[in-house]
């Protein structure tokens, strides 16, 4: 979506979401160049901004403590296994597996924040490690998913292409015939 479309998008819905705002920055930073019209319409949104016709969505209103919570401990564990292995642990994925199986800790004040990490502490330390413990077993007893894996090249010859998919095809297919 370009910027124009976004500021029409924005000017429509009187709202400027962390989205639309996040796209408009990546647009402006990878051209080397804008528009004459996309100076305007960056423009106009900023008068209706100032002048309150579209309203900035505030990035996030609330957080959830357990995510915090959960990445934190993900972190410490990843990096004591990779400081003792060859292993590189995605937090991401381990992260994701283990929030999947826990109760969110949702909070809109940071006293609330705070009240829910206490929460944690008291009644949901054990959980949080175990659910950790086994997102990163099971992240490191995942099967390599197809390592004999080739990317098919296209190479000189002109039905090069079709020669690795025909073999491909009779490897995989034991009814293939081939042409």
């Amino acid at each position: 979506m370009g910027i124009n479309n976004i500021v029409d998008q924005a000017l429509e819905t009187g709202y400027l979401t962390p989205t639309m705002e996040a796209e408009v920055g990546k647009l402006c930073e990878t051209s080397s160049e804008l528009s004459l019209e996309e100076y305007m319409a960056l423009d106009k949104l900023m008068g209706a901004l100032l002048t309150g016709e579209v309203t900035a969505m505030p990035r996030k209103q609330f957080i959830n403590v357990m995510e915090e919570l959960v990445v934190s401990e993900v972190i410490s564990r990843v990096a004591e296994i990779e400081t003792t292995s060859n292993r590189l642990l995605d937090v991401g994925d381990i992260s994701a597996y283990a929030l999947n199986r826990l109760p969110p800790l949702y909070a809109t004040t940071e006293e609330g924040a705070n009240f829910q990490r206490e929460k944690a502490k008291d009644e949901l330390k054990t959980l949080i490690t175990e659910q950790v413990e086994q997102s990163i077993s099971l992240y490191l007893d995942r099967p390599e998913f197809h390592p004999e894996r080739q990317v098919i090249s296209k190479g000189s010859e002109p039905n090069n292409v079709f020669k690795q998919v025909s073999q491909l095809l009779q490897s995989q297919a034991s009814n293939y015939e081939p042409i």
